[in-house]
């Protein structure tokens, strides 16, 4: 991690980046909308239909949540209040940089699943601690839930497999230390939103038996409005701060390794996320279907991008029943 390590908690400022692709004023989030495009002739087809600009807005998830900047705001306020209730968590080192930290947030219950959270933010803002207020739902239905922080991508010359490769050493220390904490290393879950759904889907197609772990380490995941192929996105105007090679896009590309997938798997997106997010989403609930895993394609009627992530909250919400059912919890615990 770079100097820039204290700015990571300029809480409104980092979140606003979420999900825009290019480094616009807070007041675009307000001021965009999907007929904002200009008139004319569109240009060139670089991606399907859809021309440089179309494509650029369609990996720009600002432009289709006007209420961005609330929303993200919700997340950090809500977290705030869950640790007044619930204490703060039990922060964990499982690597020597400065953001290869876990924050555990405990259930009561003994030798309880574990929930794995991947926090999004565009592979380059937010926090784990921006993200955590699902975690009073979790603990309350009987599972720990684990918050994972790692490098924004910019700080490692735009190489999305160090985060990989990050979070996997993250994923392998839960599973190490599990016993630790009273976690049940049988019955750990993973989920994530937005390039947090994508990290999420890589976990999913990694290789655990190739790193020493259980190839079924997994035993479940949620992926919310994730991205599941990189091949669009490396067209895009992500490419301005993500290194995209060849080999990137092969390897970090969870719909060309769903062969890999050994758990079941949700894939959830909100009705009113960008056309790009709903297509990847289908697609890779499709790959997932034709290869003969199970899979439940989830949409959130009347969500954008950021508030289906709310969801993920309520026992009750589009994401939150989902989850809670996928391991075996019910809300409030028994």
């Amino acid at each position: 991690m770079t100097e820039a390590e204290p700015n990571r908690r300029c809480a409104l400022g980092a979140m606003i980046a979420l999900g825009a692709a290019a480094s616009a004023p807070a007041a675009r989030a307000q001021a965009c909308a999907p007929s904002a495009r200009a008139a004319g002739r569109p240009g060139p087809k670089v991606w399907l239909d859809l021309d440089q600009q179309a494509l650029d807005a369609a990996y720009d998830q600002s432009v289709w949540a006007p209420n961005l900047v609330q929303v993200v705001t919700r997340y950090i306020s809500n977290s705030e209040a869950m640790r007044a209730r619930l204490g703060g968590p039990t922060t964990m080192a499982y690597g020597p940089r400065r953001a290869e930290r876990l924050h555990l947030y405990r259930t009561s219950e003994p030798d309880a699943p574990i929930f794995v959270f991947i926090h999004g933010g565009a592979w380059r803002s937010a926090t784990a601690e921006d993200y955590a207020f699902p975690a009073e739902m979790i603990t309350a239905a009987g599972a720990h839930f684990v918050g994972v922080d790692f490098d924004w991508v910019q700080d490692v010359g735009g190489d999305l497999n160090v985060l990989a490769a990050q979070v996997r050493r993250a994923l392998a220390f839960v599973h190490g230390q599990a016993p630790g904490f009273s976690g049940d290393r049988d019955r750990i879950f993973v989920g994530g939103h937005s390039s947090g759904g994508h990290l999420t889907a890589v976990m999913l197609t990694t290789d655990w038996a190739a790193l020493g772990l259980p190839s079924d380490v997994i035993k479940g995941a949620i992926s919310l409005s994730g991205i599941y192929d990189l091949t669009p996105v490396r067209l895009s105007s992500r490419s301005g701060y993500i290194r995209f090679t060849d080999a990137v896009v092969a390897g970090l590309s969870p719909i060309q390794h769903v062969e890999r997938v050994g758990a079941p798997v949700i894939v959830a997106f909100g009705s009113y996320d960008s056309p790009e997010i709903k297509r990847q989403a289908h697609a890779f609930a499709d790959a997932l279907k034709g290869a003969g895993k199970p899979v439940q394609l989830i949409e959130g009627e009347g969500y954008n991008h950021f508030e289906l992530m709310e969801t993920a909250a309520n026992p009750f919400g589009a994401a939150g029943r989902v989850l809670l059912a996928q391991m075996s919890l019910q809300f409030p615990a028994p």
